[in-house]
């Protein structure tokens, strides 16, 4: 299976989205400083994901979600979460 993902980390509410066929391993690896992107931050947790047979179809799902457009669905996609925490 091949996973899209948002995690967020817990102490600056900063946001990231990726892609990964093992989620727990990937989870595991953002809170071990193992990507540059998110190497700054601490304490991850995920807070939406999507899940795709085709690998091909999650790589374009991502690039999608990572776009102006893709942030808009999110933002509205998780609108009572991020009011509850203040997002």
């Amino acid at each position: 299976m091949h996973h899209v993902y948002l995690i967020e980390s817990e102490i600056t509410g900063k946001q990231y989205i990726g892609y990964t066929t093992d989620l727990k391993r990937r989870l595991a690896e953002h809170n071990n400083h193992k990507n540059v992107s998110t190497s700054k931050e601490q304490k991850w947790k995920l807070i939406y994901c999507e899940t795709y047979v085709n690998k091909m179809d999650a790589l374009g799902r991502e690039k999608f979600l990572k776009s102006g457009s893709g942030w808009r669905f999110l933002k509205k996609q998780l609108q009572h979460y991020l009011n509850e925490n203040n997002c």
